[in-house]
């Protein structure tokens, strides 16, 4: 099941490293650019379509991204508002339009691998690098096409007003959250920087009076210990989430403009059925969480600190929940039902991450043209009933890579400890054979199946279990009862 953010370091050249190249052998997944593929990129990366961009390089963005990434999607001003009633944030989103001919090999392409896909330790791109990691992405210093939202926010961080136009914009400085981290808490940070914190807190504010709820899910480094592996988390830092707010504060505003024209493709999540919360509630028994049945979920999620061992842990099942997203398209004025994403508890959409997910191109065209008045292009109408088809497939393939590569290093790091004894909690039992099921330890965080005893499994309940299969190779972890 997906629950994790997967970083390796220090792993590449052992076993694991070997195994998750294997890996992708395996699982079929794209391979090198075609070369005609990759010559429409070099051309498109000299000569992108900035007809109708205006100047705004005089705006002075920022980015902030993991250290040494270069596929940068998004860059952000925030400023007071000069009436003095609230804040505006601009933010830039890479116009990956100007580079691709709809109908060529470059755009045929990016709807065969439909996202990138991440490995613990290498990706696999939706665009060739001169693109993604070059010519369109926002790197500092380099003038760059982008569709850059302007969102009006009053002083409790309410967006009253948003509009997106085509630009043409220079980042200034390229950032990394530790260091954004670092100025805001020791008072470094001067404007615009100092109000990410603002408006991010006000943002989350807004959040929780909706219902909503961010899932900052911890980070699980992959650290070579001896001949063995370990597994470290990296509680996410308040920064992060202050970023990530400006990202969902644009994806809804970018889905309100979609609903007022009519037009548009939604990111949609149903509420989770009564069984998956009450299995989570089996997980944060089996972590020691504190739940009680008169609390919300988002209530909980909220309370957690990452820091904390099983809390990290628990936050990595909480993901569970989101089970069932996917894309709906509407073009006849009618909203679609349902249309809200319920961890967002509003109208939503993906827009900000053209370099690494397809539907954000055709939503960045959508608002576009809403925001000029105009009718949104043909190739983007043409597309539009294909595309939750084609991002749900694409979405099933990043998380068979994400399961695989999550098996791959619980099993490798419980190699060599098969016959050892763990305690454990029964999260799960098979309605047809309830003498098998799920368990879930909490030192090391593993979940795995569990099976080979006679009695039904005592559900929710503590067990002692006996490790029986680990290891890369089999890519398998396997306890039975003690």
């Amino acid at each position: 099941m997906p629950r994790r953010h997967l970083r390796m370091t220090g792993a590449a050249d052992c076993s694991l490293g070997a195994a998750l190249r294997a890996l992708r052998t395996e699982l079929d997944l794209p391979g090198a650019f075609p070369p005609e593929v990759l010559a429409e990129a070099a051309e498109a990366a000299r000569a992108p379509d900035l007809s109708a961009h205006e100047d705004a390089t005089d705006l002075p963005l920022l980015t902030i991204d993991p250290p040494g990434s270069t596929d940068l999607d998004q860059a952000m001003h925030l400023e007071r508002r000069r009436d003095g009633r609230g804040y505006r944030v601009h933010y830039a989103i890479a116009d990956v339009a100007a580079f691709l001919r709809p109908g060529g090999a470059l755009d045929a392409e990016a709807h065969r691998r439909v996202t990138t896909l991440y490995f613990p330790d290498d990706r696999i791109p939706l665009h060739p690098p001169v693109l993604s990691e070059g010519a369109a992405s926002l790197l500092p210093g380099e003038p760059r096409p982008a569709a850059l939202w302007r969102i009006d926010l009053d002083g409790d961080g309410r967006a009253v007003r948003a509009d997106v136009t085509r630009a043409l914009v220079r980042s200034r400085a390229k950032l990394d959250y530790a260091g954004v981290q670092q100025q805001l808490d020791t008072g470094a940070a001067e404007e615009p920087l100092a109000l990410l914190r603002d408006i991010g807190r006000l943002r989350e504010e807004q959040e929780a009076a909706r219902g909503g709820i961010s899932l900052n899910v911890p980070e699980q480094e992959i650290v070579q210990q001896g001949g063995s592996y370990g597994l470290a988390y990296r509680a996410t830092l308040p920064a992060e989430g202050w970023n990530a707010q400006i990202s969902l504060l644009t994806g809804m505003a970018a889905a309100r403009l979609m609903a007022d024209t009519g037009t548009g493709i939604l990111r949609t999540l149903p509420i989770a059925p009564d069984g998956a919360v009450a299995r989570l509630r089996r997980s944060a028994h089996a972590l020691r969480v504190d739940w009680p049945h008169h609390v919300p979920y988002a209530e909980v999620v909220r309370s957690l600190d990452p820091t904390r061992s099983n809390h990290a842990a628990f936050l990595q099942e909480c993901t569970t929940l989101l089970r069932g997203a996917g894309y709906t398209a509407f073009d006849d004025g009618e909203l679609p039902d349902p249309a809200v994403h319920a961890a967002v508890a509003d109208l939503y959409t993906h827009c900000t991450a053209p370099l690494r997910r397809l539907v954000d191109r055709y939503a960045s065209e959508l608002c576009l043209a809403a925001t000029a008045g105009k009718e949104p292009p043909g190739w983007v109408r043409e597309a539009l009933p294909a595309l939750p088809k084609e991002m749900a497939e694409g979405t099933r393939r990043a998380g068979t890579v994400e399961r695989a590569c999550v098996d791959l290093v619980e099993a490798a790091l419980l190699e060599g400890r098969v016959g050892e004894l763990f305690d454990a909690y029964v999260v799960d039992v098979q309605e047809r054979d309830p003498a098998a099921g799920t368990v879930q330890l909490r030192d090391p965080a593993v979940v795995g199946r569990i099976e080979g005893g006679t009695a039904p499994l005592p559900l929710g309940e503590r067990l002692r279990v006996r490790l029986t299969r680990a290891g890369p190779a089999s890519r398998t972890v396997l306890f039975a009862p003690a």
